[in-house]
């Protein structure tokens, strides 16, 4: 019997941190408590364990049990990943034993390009939306996959703000948006040398090695050393359909602790953000 690279959502428990990551084993435990979390699946520590056993690759086997749950979750969401009217769309996100927050690397909007941008468009009525969450996958995707510089797009965006004189993200138009997604897949093939990947499954594979990569990136190994972490145990991956914090006034995006992160007071504490995603909080 072939070993056990994925779990769905609704699979494992708070019980395999070790082997789920915290956040993997959470989001299994609120699942199967019945709580309303977008569905996914999670690539285990093991898997990350296996990619450096492999010099930093996938093998087949891991390759393909992601493939049949990213068909498990088309069925549970209703969506299809790549389809050019209702695509499915996924975060991509590490997720080790220990909270390491900051440390390594998070992709949101996977699963656009040319034909699912439009056809996010169509079936939400908003354009300005869809093609904001592209530009944000172009400039995470770039970075964190293949080693953009962030600041390229970050000097992109505030040109073109300054050029129709806006102050805030938010001003910029759909038309806008459009322009900043060709500028952006520009900037991406100057720096790779190569087109942005339109094949979202081919997306989802070089986003999840990234994420492996994350694991032995200075700031994480930086991190560990401080906290006294082993550096053998891996990251899971989590793989989780989107919900959207940037569809207008009416969406946000944030943060809340049980307890104030900074003075311990046993009291609810959040921050948030009006039309935004999880890396402009």
């Amino acid at each position: 019997m072939n070993k056990k690279w994925v779990y769905l959502f609704k699979e494992g428990s708070a019980s395999q941190k070790g082997l789920l990551g915290g956040k993997g084993s959470n989001l299994a435990e609120m699942t199967n408590i019945g709580l309303p979390v977008p569905q996914g699946f999670i690539v285990t520590t093991e898997a990350c364990t296996e990619f450096y056993n492999q010099g930093e690759k996938l093998t087949d086997e891991i390759i393909s049990q992601i493939k049949t749950h990213l068909a498990i979750l088309e069925q549970q969401t209703g969506k299809v990943f790549g389809d050019a009217d209702n695509p499915l769309l996924v975060s991509v996100r590490s997720g080790a034993k220990f909270s390491m927050p900051g440390m390594m690397d998070t992709i949101l909007n996977l699963g656009l390009n040319d034909v699912t941008v439009e056809g996010i468009a169509r079936k939400t009525g908003n354009a300005r939306f869809a093609y904001d969450s592209y530009r944000r996958f172009i400039q995470m995707f770039g970075d964190v996959v293949l080693g953009v510089p962030k600041a390229l797009f970050e000097n992109a965006l505030e040109a073109k703000k300054e050029k129709n004189g806006y102050k805030f993200d938010t001003e910029l138009t759909a038309d806008d948006l459009k322009e900043l997604v060709q500028e952006f897949k520009q900037i991406y093939k100057n720096e790779v040398h190569e087109d942005f990947p339109h094949n979202p499954e081919k997306q989802l594979m070089m986003a999840v090695e990234a994420v492996f990569r994350s694991w032995n990136n200075q700031r994480a190994i930086t991190y560990r050393n401080l906290y006294d972490i082993p550096h053998d145990i891996g990251t899971a991956v989590n793989v989780q359909s989107m919900v959207f914090g940037n569809m207008g006034d009416t969406s946000g995006t944030g943060v809340a602790f049980t307890r104030n992160p900074s003075t311990g007071e046993n009291k609810v504490f959040g921050e948030f953000l009006i039309n935004a995603q999880g890396e402009d909080v």
